[in-house]
Protein backbone atom coordinates (compact mmCIF):
# COMPACT_ATOMS: atom_id res chain seq x y z
CA UNK A 1 0.00 0.00 0.00
CA UNK A 2 2.29 2.18 1.04
CA UNK A 3 4.07 1.93 -2.66
CA UNK A 4 1.06 2.35 -4.26
CA UNK A 5 0.25 5.83 -2.51
CA UNK A 6 4.26 6.76 -3.21
CA UNK A 7 3.31 6.25 -7.13
CA UNK A 8 0.13 8.23 -6.68
CA UNK A 9 2.51 11.09 -6.48
CA UNK A 10 4.29 11.26 -9.04
CA UNK A 11 3.59 12.76 -12.89
CA UNK A 12 1.94 10.69 -14.91
CA UNK A 13 3.27 10.59 -18.88
CA UNK A 14 2.48 8.09 -20.99
CA UNK A 15 5.84 7.78 -23.47
CA UNK A 16 9.06 8.94 -21.85
CA UNK A 17 11.85 9.24 -24.36
CA UNK A 18 15.46 8.84 -22.64
CA UNK A 19 19.18 8.66 -24.62
CA UNK A 20 22.14 9.06 -24.37
CA UNK A 21 23.18 8.85 -20.49
CA UNK A 22 26.27 7.34 -20.73
CA UNK A 23 26.31 5.14 -17.50
CA UNK A 24 29.89 4.50 -16.37
CA UNK A 25 31.80 7.73 -17.47
CA UNK A 26 32.48 10.55 -15.84
CA UNK A 27 29.99 13.17 -17.73
CA UNK A 28 27.50 11.19 -17.05
CA UNK A 29 24.34 13.06 -14.59
CA UNK A 30 22.86 9.88 -12.67
CA UNK A 31 22.09 11.43 -9.76
CA UNK A 32 19.64 13.93 -11.71
CA UNK A 33 18.71 11.19 -14.08
CA UNK A 34 17.44 9.26 -10.70
CA UNK A 35 15.58 12.13 -9.42
CA UNK A 36 13.62 12.75 -12.90
CA UNK A 37 12.84 9.00 -13.17
CA UNK A 38 11.31 8.73 -9.56
CA UNK A 39 9.49 11.66 -10.12
CA UNK A 40 7.44 10.80 -13.32
CA UNK A 41 5.28 7.28 -13.64
CA UNK A 42 4.76 6.37 -17.50
CA UNK A 43 3.06 3.46 -19.06
CA UNK A 44 5.99 3.36 -21.90
CA UNK A 45 9.57 3.82 -21.30
CA UNK A 46 11.70 4.13 -24.56
CA UNK A 47 15.51 4.02 -24.03
CA UNK A 48 16.53 5.10 -27.00
CA UNK A 49 20.64 4.24 -27.35
CA UNK A 50 24.16 4.84 -25.70
CA UNK A 51 22.38 4.08 -21.81
CA UNK A 52 25.46 2.16 -20.97
CA UNK A 53 28.87 3.36 -22.40
CA UNK A 54 30.42 0.10 -23.31
CA UNK A 55 33.56 1.88 -25.31
CA UNK A 56 34.65 3.54 -22.01
CA UNK A 57 33.13 1.55 -19.35
CA UNK A 58 36.02 1.46 -16.23
CA UNK A 59 35.65 -1.64 -13.60
CA UNK A 60 36.75 1.15 -11.19
CA UNK A 61 33.94 3.46 -11.72
CA UNK A 62 30.86 2.39 -11.27
CA UNK A 63 29.51 4.85 -8.79
CA UNK A 64 25.96 3.64 -6.87
CA UNK A 65 23.79 6.45 -8.71
CA UNK A 66 24.82 4.67 -11.84
CA UNK A 67 23.34 0.55 -10.58
CA UNK A 68 20.56 2.99 -9.01
CA UNK A 69 19.23 3.99 -12.66
CA UNK A 70 19.50 0.63 -13.89
CA UNK A 71 17.67 -0.92 -11.14
CA UNK A 72 15.02 1.76 -11.60
CA UNK A 73 14.53 0.60 -15.22
CA UNK A 74 14.31 -3.25 -13.85
CA UNK A 75 11.51 -2.07 -10.83
CA UNK A 76 9.57 -0.08 -14.25
CA UNK A 77 9.36 -3.70 -16.46
CA UNK A 78 8.97 -5.30 -13.07
CA UNK A 79 5.91 -3.31 -12.56
CA UNK A 80 4.73 -3.64 -16.18
CA UNK A 81 5.48 -0.97 -17.56
CA UNK A 82 6.86 -1.12 -20.92
CA UNK A 83 10.49 -0.68 -21.78
CA UNK A 84 12.10 -0.37 -24.77
CA UNK A 85 15.67 -0.65 -25.11
CA UNK A 86 16.98 0.42 -28.18
CA UNK A 87 20.80 -0.24 -28.96
CA UNK A 88 22.87 2.59 -29.66
CA UNK A 89 26.83 2.82 -31.00
CA UNK A 90 27.69 3.02 -26.97
CA UNK A 91 25.74 0.36 -26.73
CA UNK A 92 26.46 -1.90 -29.74
CA UNK A 93 27.33 -5.20 -27.74
CA UNK A 94 24.08 -5.35 -27.04
CA UNK A 95 22.61 -5.51 -30.78
CA UNK A 96 23.39 -9.70 -30.50
CA UNK A 97 20.84 -9.70 -28.27
CA UNK A 98 18.28 -8.06 -30.17
CA UNK A 99 14.93 -9.56 -29.99
CA UNK A 100 15.38 -10.87 -26.42
CA UNK A 101 12.55 -10.29 -23.87
CA UNK A 102 12.40 -10.18 -20.66
CA UNK A 103 8.81 -9.15 -18.86
CA UNK A 104 7.86 -6.40 -20.51
CA UNK A 105 11.61 -5.67 -21.08
CA UNK A 106 12.81 -5.63 -24.50
CA UNK A 107 15.98 -5.16 -26.49
CA UNK A 108 15.75 -3.69 -30.55
CA UNK A 109 17.41 -1.99 -32.93
CA UNK A 110 14.40 0.39 -33.47
CA UNK A 111 10.81 0.81 -32.87
CA UNK A 112 7.44 1.91 -34.35
CA UNK A 113 4.44 3.04 -32.23
CA UNK A 114 1.17 4.03 -32.85
CA UNK A 115 0.85 6.87 -30.54
CA UNK A 116 -3.26 8.08 -31.22
CA UNK A 117 -3.13 8.98 -34.61
CA UNK A 118 0.66 9.29 -35.11
CA UNK A 119 2.97 6.47 -36.83
CA UNK A 120 6.70 7.12 -35.02
CA UNK A 121 9.22 5.47 -35.71
CA UNK A 122 12.52 5.26 -32.85
CA UNK A 123 15.86 4.72 -33.56
CA UNK A 124 19.16 6.10 -31.70
CA UNK A 125 20.33 7.94 -35.20
CA UNK A 126 23.92 6.40 -35.35
CA UNK A 127 23.69 4.70 -38.82
CA UNK A 128 23.10 7.75 -40.37
CA UNK A 129 26.87 9.28 -38.93
CA UNK A 130 29.20 8.60 -41.71
CA UNK A 131 31.53 8.55 -39.14
CA UNK A 132 30.50 6.07 -37.75
CA UNK A 133 30.60 3.96 -40.68
CA UNK A 134 33.79 4.80 -42.01
CA UNK A 135 36.45 5.76 -39.63
CA UNK A 136 34.87 4.04 -36.01
CA UNK A 137 38.43 4.19 -34.59
CA UNK A 138 38.35 8.21 -35.01
CA UNK A 139 34.49 8.56 -33.33
CA UNK A 140 35.81 6.13 -30.39
CA UNK A 141 38.84 8.79 -30.22
CA UNK A 142 35.98 11.49 -30.39
CA UNK A 143 34.27 10.14 -27.47
CA UNK A 144 37.26 9.72 -25.39
CA UNK A 145 37.85 13.36 -25.77
CA UNK A 146 34.63 14.75 -24.90
CA UNK A 147 34.43 12.69 -21.64
CA UNK A 148 37.45 14.34 -20.87
CA UNK A 149 36.39 17.79 -21.95
CA UNK A 150 32.87 17.12 -19.77
CA UNK A 151 35.36 16.06 -16.76
CA UNK A 152 36.80 19.44 -16.96
CA UNK A 153 33.84 21.38 -17.79
CA UNK A 154 32.52 19.87 -14.11
CA UNK A 155 35.60 21.00 -12.40
CA UNK A 156 35.17 24.66 -13.96
CA UNK A 157 31.78 24.94 -12.84
CA UNK A 158 32.73 24.16 -9.05
CA UNK A 159 34.69 26.74 -9.42
CA UNK A 160 32.36 28.76 -11.30
CA UNK A 161 29.28 28.77 -8.49
CA UNK A 162 32.00 28.70 -5.66
CA UNK A 163 32.52 32.21 -6.94
CA UNK A 164 29.29 33.11 -7.06
CA UNK A 165 28.71 32.72 -11.24
CA UNK A 166 26.58 30.78 -13.37
CA UNK A 167 27.02 27.32 -14.78
CA UNK A 168 28.70 27.15 -18.05
CA UNK A 169 28.51 24.25 -21.00
CA UNK A 170 32.40 23.99 -22.84
CA UNK A 171 31.45 21.95 -25.50
CA UNK A 172 27.90 23.72 -26.40
CA UNK A 173 29.75 26.44 -26.76
CA UNK A 174 32.26 24.80 -29.06
CA UNK A 175 29.55 22.65 -30.82
CA UNK A 176 27.62 26.10 -31.57
CA UNK A 177 31.03 27.90 -32.57
CA UNK A 178 32.46 25.12 -34.98
CA UNK A 179 30.90 25.56 -38.25
CA UNK A 180 31.22 21.77 -39.13
CA UNK A 181 29.48 20.38 -35.85
CA UNK A 182 26.67 22.99 -36.58
CA UNK A 183 26.49 21.96 -40.42
CA UNK A 184 26.72 17.69 -39.25
CA UNK A 185 23.79 18.03 -37.09
CA UNK A 186 21.72 19.60 -39.76
CA UNK A 187 22.92 17.27 -42.48
CA UNK A 188 21.58 14.44 -39.75
CA UNK A 189 18.22 15.93 -38.78
CA UNK A 190 18.05 16.60 -42.67
CA UNK A 191 18.48 12.88 -43.34
CA UNK A 192 16.43 11.59 -40.45
CA UNK A 193 13.14 13.41 -41.98
CA UNK A 194 13.63 12.45 -45.51
CA UNK A 195 13.78 8.68 -44.72
CA UNK A 196 11.16 9.13 -42.51
CA UNK A 197 8.96 10.58 -45.07
CA UNK A 198 9.62 8.14 -47.64
CA UNK A 199 8.70 5.44 -45.07
CA UNK A 200 5.51 7.55 -44.47
CA UNK A 201 5.83 8.17 -40.57
CA UNK A 202 4.47 11.40 -38.62
CA UNK A 203 7.33 11.40 -36.48
CA UNK A 204 10.88 10.24 -36.08
CA UNK A 205 12.71 10.18 -33.05
CA UNK A 206 16.52 10.09 -32.18
CA UNK A 207 19.30 10.58 -29.91
CA UNK A 208 23.15 10.27 -30.71
CA UNK A 209 23.73 14.06 -31.39
CA UNK A 210 23.10 15.41 -27.67
CA UNK A 211 21.06 17.93 -29.34
CA UNK A 212 17.16 18.40 -28.03
CA UNK A 213 14.63 19.21 -30.54
CA UNK A 214 11.45 19.24 -31.65
CA UNK A 215 10.39 20.38 -35.04
CA UNK A 216 8.74 20.11 -38.40
CA UNK A 217 10.67 19.52 -41.13
CA UNK A 218 9.29 19.85 -44.37
CA UNK A 219 10.22 18.99 -48.28
CA UNK A 220 9.09 18.53 -51.70
CA UNK A 221 8.40 15.00 -50.80
CA UNK A 222 6.12 15.97 -47.71
CA UNK A 223 6.64 16.93 -44.10
CA UNK A 224 7.59 15.05 -40.75
CA UNK A 225 8.12 15.93 -37.03
CA UNK A 226 11.99 15.32 -35.99
CA UNK A 227 12.40 14.77 -32.47
CA UNK A 228 15.14 14.72 -30.06
CA UNK A 229 15.52 12.95 -26.56
CA UNK A 230 19.08 14.78 -25.84
CA UNK A 231 21.49 13.41 -23.20
CA UNK A 232 21.75 13.10 -19.80
CA UNK A 233 25.80 14.68 -19.81
CA UNK A 234 25.29 17.88 -20.71
CA UNK A 235 21.36 18.72 -21.58
CA UNK A 236 19.65 16.83 -19.03
CA UNK A 237 16.57 16.38 -20.97
CA UNK A 238 14.12 13.82 -22.06
CA UNK A 239 11.12 13.60 -24.64
CA UNK A 240 7.80 13.13 -23.24
CA UNK A 241 4.09 11.99 -24.77
CA UNK A 242 1.05 12.72 -22.89
CA UNK A 243 -2.37 13.03 -24.01
CA UNK A 244 -1.77 13.50 -27.18
CA UNK A 245 0.95 16.04 -26.87
CA UNK A 246 5.13 16.07 -27.76
CA UNK A 247 7.39 18.51 -24.57
CA UNK A 248 10.67 18.03 -23.88
CA UNK A 249 11.85 18.00 -20.56
CA UNK A 250 14.86 19.94 -19.11
CA UNK A 251 15.87 18.48 -15.27
CA UNK A 252 17.08 21.83 -14.62
CA UNK A 253 13.45 24.01 -15.15
CA UNK A 254 11.96 21.31 -13.07
CA UNK A 255 10.37 22.74 -9.33
CA UNK A 256 12.05 20.39 -6.29
CA UNK A 257 8.68 19.95 -5.56
CA UNK A 258 8.57 17.49 -8.38
CA UNK A 259 11.67 16.12 -8.22
CA UNK A 260 11.04 14.16 -4.85
CA UNK A 261 12.74 11.77 -4.38
CA UNK A 262 10.62 8.88 -2.91
CA UNK A 263 13.59 6.26 -1.68
CA UNK A 264 16.34 7.31 0.52
CA UNK A 265 19.23 9.28 -0.49
CA UNK A 266 21.74 7.79 -3.07
CA UNK A 267 24.95 7.34 -1.40
CA UNK A 268 28.01 9.29 -3.74
CA UNK A 269 30.44 6.62 -2.75
CA UNK A 270 31.53 4.13 -4.79
CA UNK A 271 30.29 0.38 -4.72
CA UNK A 272 32.48 -2.62 -5.92
CA UNK A 273 31.65 -3.72 -9.61
CA UNK A 274 30.91 -7.43 -8.85
CA UNK A 275 28.33 -6.76 -6.07
CA UNK A 276 26.94 -3.80 -7.91
CA UNK A 277 25.96 -6.46 -11.21
CA UNK A 278 24.88 -9.22 -8.17
CA UNK A 279 22.25 -7.25 -6.76
CA UNK A 280 21.04 -5.99 -10.64
CA UNK A 281 21.13 -9.89 -11.97
CA UNK A 282 18.86 -10.83 -8.68
CA UNK A 283 16.43 -7.85 -9.76
CA UNK A 284 16.01 -9.41 -13.23
CA UNK A 285 15.70 -12.87 -12.05
CA UNK A 286 12.65 -11.13 -9.51
CA UNK A 287 10.92 -10.39 -13.03
CA UNK A 288 11.06 -14.01 -14.57
CA UNK A 289 7.75 -16.04 -13.66
CA UNK A 290 7.93 -18.55 -11.13
CA UNK A 291 6.30 -22.15 -12.77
Amino acid sequence: MKQQDSYAKRRKVDLVVISDVHLGTYGCHAKALLQYMKSIDPKQVVLNGDIVDMWQFRKRYWPHAHMKVLKQIVSWAARGVEVHYITGNHDELLRKFTGFELGSLSIKNKLVLQLDNQKVWFFHGDVFDVTMQYSPWLTRLGAVGYDLLILINRIANRVSERMGRGRLSLSKKIKNSVKSAVKYINQFESVCADIAIEQGYDVVVCGHIHQPEIRKIQTQKGDVWYMNSGDWVENLTALEYHKGNWSICNFRDLAETELTVLEPHVDSADLAPAELFANLVLEFRSMTPTH
